[in-house]
């Protein structure tokens, strides 16, 4: 036991003095050695945002079709469904058609889902602290509800530090070849509306967007790691393996989580889509595709928006281009889930999203 003790003493002091001398060697040359907590952000970030690109890219041609079709003109119905839909862009703009507005998605999307992924963490560690020490159990875990709260906070966080992507991403998807006139990419389009519109415009929208992203996010994030837990702690189907999920077993939770919550929040992303045409005057050529002014696009507000959509088209028009959405949010969602778990795996940070 002593000559153990005197090992492990030993072994402590020489991997204290590598580490001393290591550092010395960075301060000579001038480098300050990153902290671990610095380190352990950016990995966080960094795998939030390859998670946000690759889900959004994977279902890009189906994000640009759920777009088409909840601002299209209810008087000239260009796009019948989505598979016509993807067909008559295929035929009329080709691959390229398909793929519209995805570079600014990914711009827009790879840090909103950075940030969404670590304030989820962060948000998740300081409400887990203060229920601890409400309750004076500090064996204490995050209950549903509670993550239901954090994932609300990672979305508004993240849905208000991008928004302006968002809206300018939201006029260059509707955009087609027969569109008056064309914004030329992410710069043009944001100094366009800044100069046509003033900053206000690019936030318009912004109301419906946050209501809309706290039970989208939120129920993302509670239904993803509440069923984790309980399919964990109580295998009902034995599809623990090593005290883990597998792959497949997580892909199907993120797509129970996406379904929930995009269905619960879909109302509130078509009026958002139709508050950000607003003030574009050539918005109504536009979402027809065919060159003819039909009026301009007015609504005084998020209410006045549901309103007028009800009135005119009726409660269906709320739900407009939910079924590419659903067929987009199902794998979107779970690819997002595990891609970033799989990053975080891979570069060392720890593997649980709320641990």
């Amino acid at each position: 036991m002593a000559s153990e003790d005197v090992k492990s003493t030993e072994s402590a002091a020489v991997s204290t003095i590598v580490n001393l001398a290591e550092e010395a060697k960075l301060a000579r040359e001038g480098v300050k050695a990153p902290s671990y907590a610095v380190l352990s952000i950016c990995k966080s970030l960094f795998a939030g945002g390859v998670a946000g690109g690759v889900s959004r890219t994977a279902v890009a041609p189906l994000e640009r079709m759920k777009i088409l079709l909840q601002v299209q003109n209810p008087h000239n119905i260009k796009y019948s469904g989505t598979v016509q839909g993807l067909k008559y862009i295929w035929r009329t703009e080709g691959l390229r058609g398909l793929f519209k507005g995805n570079g600014t998605n990914c711009a827009r999307i790879v840090p909103n889902s950075a940030v969404k992924f670590f304030s989820y963490e962060q948000a998740s560690k300081g409400i887990l602290y203060m229920y601890r020490q409400r309750t004076g159990n500090e064996n204490a875990q995050l209950t549903p509800v509670l993550r239901l709260g954090a994932g609300a906070t990672a979305g508004i966080i993240a849905m208000s530090a991008t928004y302006p992507m968002d809206m300018v991403r939201g006029r260059l998807t509707v955009q087609t070849a027969n569109s008056p006139y064309q914004y030329r990419g992410i710069a043009h389009a944001l100094s366009t509306v800044l100069r046509e519109e003033g900053p206000r415009a690019l936030y318009r929208g912004w109301l419906p967007s946050v209501i809309g992203v706290v039970p989208y996010v939120g129920l993302n994030f509670a239904v993803y790691e509440s069923l984790k837990d309980w399919l964990v702690k109580d295998n009902p189907f034995g599809l623990v393996e090593n005290n883990e999920l597998t792959i497949v077993t997580r892909l199907s939770c993120g797509a129970i989580a996406g379904t929930v919550g995009q269905t619960i929040a879909y109302p509130l992303d078509v009026i958002r889509r139709r508050m950000q045409m607003v003030g574009w005057k050539d918005a109504s050529s536009v979402v027809t595709g065919e060159g003819r002014s039909k009026g301009a696009l007015e609504y005084n507000g998020m209410v006045d928006a549901f309103r007028k959509t009800v009135r005119h088209e009726g409660f269906g028009a709320l739900y407009k281009g939910l079924v590419p959405n659903s067929v987009k949010v199902v794998p979107s969602i779970a690819i997002a889930f595990v891609t970033y778990e799989m990053v975080k795996d891979v570069l060392g940070v720890e593997f649980r999203i709320s641990d």
